[in-house]
């Protein structure tokens, strides 16, 4: 799989490359960071970040005295979040990654946003990425009907479609029979299952192409989770999976993304990626190679049946 990430790092000062007063998801508030952009290559088991990309606010684009100091070339300004993704998507596969074979995985920051998603399409990637329950789809079965003519003349109007519907709404109109019971994984304390339900849906969105012929918007799976006892779903993907997928797959490869919170945790706690006092560009991406690079060995030596047992530190006295 191909996870795409954001994190980020609470700094002091200004003059860290990127650093502004925005959202920081490890305080869970507004906060003064930088943001990192990351692609993790994992399986159900382990996960590796590969590429990264600082995220360059737009205030920084003309601030030439704090670009000087922090030695950002001229050809870097900024890009939104999901088109860093891309971009890093992008120079994956120039590096001789077949990443056509990987479905791309997100969260609701890049799952709601229509043109990463079609970025996907456009290279020929399959996904599962987390929505809102608000975000707006037309169920299967609508289709477009074009207004009548107001008089004898005139050009044939063109087809639309009803009022949009939110995903909340249209799982509300599904009946029980709808859910399943999947067991996604092995946690520590036994199988990790739920209430998983999947229907095709037609995303509503005036950017998204449409049949040229019928006028009709693409078919997209709705995947959502129930768990047993909740009064509602907790979680709901888009995914350009074909229709007849089994729902045991999609949910398997829609909570998988939590692969990446391991992999999050041990950069920080263990390797330090946020630990950087660097002030250029070119040293911020040195410091996530290198964190990179140690994470990969690690992860490597885990995986080895005949690597040695780590000796601890009462053992060495």
């Amino acid at each position: 799989m191909l996870i795409v990430d954001d994190s980020g790092f609470p700094k002091q000062g200004r003059m860290s490359p990127g650093v502004a007063h925005q959202f920081c998801g490890a305080l869970g508030k507004q906060a003064v960071c930088q943001v990192r952009v990351s692609l993790t290559l994992a399986n159900e088991t382990l996960g590796c970040p590969v590429n990264w990309r600082l995220f360059l606010p737009e205030e920084w684009n003309e601030d030439t005295e704090r670009r000087a100091r922090c030695h950002i070339p001229d050809e870097i300004h900024h890009r939104p979040k999901w088109q860093l993704a891309l971009d890093a998507i992008n120079e994956l596969g120039e590096w001789g990654v077949d990443v056509g074979v990987m479905p791309v995985l997100g969260d609701a920051g890049y799952g709601e946003i229509t043109a990463f998603r079609l970025g996907l399409e456009q290279r020929e990637l399959t996904y599962i990425v987390e929505v809102k329950s608000s975000t707006s789809a037309h169920p299967a079965d609508a289709v477009p009907s074009a207004p009548p003519r107001t008089g004898r003349s005139g050009r044939p109007r063109t087809p639309k479609y009803p009022w949009a519907m939110s995903l909340k709404a249209i799982r509300a109109a599904l009946p029980d029979a709808a859910w399943e019971q999947v067991a996604w994984r092995d946690g520590s304390k036994g199988a990790l299952s739920s209430r998983f339900a999947a229907v095709a849906v037609r995303p509503a969105n005036v950017n998204i192409p449409r049949d040229p012929d019928t006028r009709e918007l693409p078919l997209r799976l709705l995947v959502m989770q129930w768990p047993d006892g909740a009064a509602a779903p907790s979680k709901y993907w888009l995914s350009n999976k074909p229709i007849n997928t089994p729902i045991a797959d999609l949910a398997r490869f829609g909570k998988a993304r939590w692969r990446i919170e391991q992999d999050y945790r041990e950069l920080k706690d263990a390797l330090g990626i946020d630990h950087v006092e660097g002030r250029s560009w070119n040293g911020w991406h040195r410091h996530v190679t290198l964190v990179s690079a140690a994470h990969v060995f690690l992860t490597l030596e885990r995986q080895d049946p005949k690597a040695p047992a780590p000796i601890s530190a009462s053992s060495k006295s």
